[in-house]
């Protein structure tokens, strides 16, 4: 298997952490946003959208979207819970992350940290929205471990990705007790380099 991925990419971060995980071999094939590496004329022969990350399975398939792999990827292991009602929470978590979370944490970390912008000059309703995100996973995160049932799942390794990363776009992780515990949980489960 082949992950196209950038190294500053949380989604591209996710389908090497869960490879890791799950102990599944790949080769990484570093595809750097920033130089258009994703935009060439190969590249877009194999992923039309132009995106990162992109997997070639190893028959040769290939596929895209971080959670859509993530989700291929786990299929039978652990980070999929058994239970009908948990695996559908999981999914509503990642379907969370990707239409009200990464849209405002990490475009706000991406335009502090690699476009060299102020926080004050970020659009505000990315700070608000992003904000919004952390409040609502710092009080689904009172009183637990995990966000679905009492382990690690790829609702877990989803939303850590950025989360994570969040101060790098001015948001302070002090604020959310809960999600800076979970963080550490999660890392730790995932044995990621802090």
């Amino acid at each position: 298997m082949r992950i196209y991925g950038d190294s500053i990419s949380g989604n591209c971060l996710k389908v090497k952490w869960t490879c890791d995980y799950l102990g599944r071999p790949y080769e990484w094939i570093e595809t750097q946003v920033m130089q258009a590496q994703s935009r060439t004329p190969e590249y877009l022969a194999t992923f039309p959208a132009g995106q990162v990350p992109g997997v070639v399975l190893d028959d040769g398939r290939p596929l895209a979207q971080s959670n859509a792999i993530i989700l291929h990827l786990a299929e039978g292991s652990d980070l999929i819970p058994a239970d009908a009602y948990e695996r559908a929470r999981m999914l509503e978590w990642m379907f969370w992350e990707q239409y009200s979370h990464e849209p405002y944490v990490a475009v706000a970390r991406f335009q502090v940290r690699f476009l060299g912008k102020a926080v004050a000059e970020l659009e505000p309703k990315v700070i608000e929205r992003g904000l919004s995100a952390l409040k609502r996973l710092d009080e689904a995160l009172e009183g637990r471990k995990y966000l679905v049932g009492d382990r690690l799942s790829l609702a877990d390794v989803a939303l850590v990705a950025y989360t994570r990363e969040a101060e790098d776009g001015g948001f302070r992780l002090a604020d959310y007790p809960n999600v800076q515990a979970w963080i550490g949980g999660v890392e730790h489960a995932l044995k990621i380099p802090t």
